[in-house]
């Protein structure tokens, strides 16, 4: 019985390690109040004149005054300082977007919905953008099984998942000891079956919330930022066009040469790319 004991209690230690670290963060620094900026944090730092609250009512006067360049400019130093949220990306995106600079735009719906993968009001407004690009790819059909399994992963931050995954976890171990010290064969049963239940949820949260970890911090990902960007069959400004991308077309990344980046497309077209033209999400 110790030994059970001694081993529920190491693995619940092991996992809750294994999560100790915020999933929904672009980089370590402290994420950002989604309706503020940095709740709690007054003090700026030594020479800057502005808060972080103060810019950010700032960007959201000048965004409601449609004055979008200096809206982007505001959230711009908040991002400069350090802070960053959903909201901070998705108020940066839609202010993008009003200044016609289509390319970042998308670029930082991305970023929000990596921070907040379940927020419907990013991803539409990110579908919204997609459809003012030139570039329409048909993307190459994915199994439905796939997708779908994707689609139930967003719905849930990275952070969300660790949760769910220790409270599973949690679950299990108890249900062990219930059935190891349960005498009558129908509890015992019942917490034999609860505990298989519980194992395969934290099988599937744990799975979820690596992914989610995995796609938060991916840098093959990328946007064109150029008006338009010649994709050559090889890492030379003298090699063949194979086809040309334009301003927010998303790009995965294969390969890296100097200053070049092999890409695919969604159709599965492949070709090489100067990196000046393209930024990772």
């Amino acid at each position: 019985m110790k030994r059970y004991l001694i081993f529920s209690l190491l693995l619940l230690a092991v996992t809750a390690a294994a999560w100790g670290q915020p999933a929904d963060s672009l980089a370590p620094a402290p994420a950002v109040d989604t309706a503020g900026v940095a709740a709690g944090m007054t003090e700026a730092r030594d020479g800057e004149a502005s808060t972080p609250e103060a810019l950010w009512d700032a960007a959201n006067t000048a965004y409601i005054n449609g004055r979008y360049d200096a809206a982007i400019e505001g959230y711009q130093q908040i991002l400069s300082r350090g802070l960053y949220s959903a909201k901070l990306y998705y108020n940066l995106a839609n202010a993008s977007f009003k200044a016609g600079r289509t390319g970042r735009a998308i670029l930082f719906y991305h970023r929000a919905l990596r921070l907040d993968p379940g927020n419907e009001d990013i991803r539409y407004n990110l579908q919204v953008a997609e459809k003012s690009t030139k570039d329409h790819i048909e993307a190459v059909p994915e199994f439905f099984l796939r997708s779908w399994m994707r689609a139930l992963r967003h719905t849930l931050s990275g952070t969300a998942w660790s949760v769910l995954s220790l409270l599973s976890l949690a679950a299990m171990l108890a249900l062990v000891l219930f059935y190891l010290l349960a005498r009558r064969i129908a509890l015992r049963k019942t917490g034999f079956y609860g505990m298989l239940a519980a194992l395969c949820l934290f099988a599937v949260t744990t799975a979820f919330a690596v992914a989610q970890r995995r796609e938060l911090t991916d840098a093959r990902t990328a946007i064109v930022m150029a008006a338009s960007a010649s994709v050559k069959s090889s890492p030379d400004g003298g090699a063949t066009d194979l086809f040309v991308l334009h301003e927010g077309t998303p790009v995965k990344i294969t390969g890296s040469l100097g200053d070049w980046r092999e890409i695919v497309i969604a159709d599965g077209n492949k070709g090489w790319i100067e990196a000046a033209r393209i930024e990772t999400i």
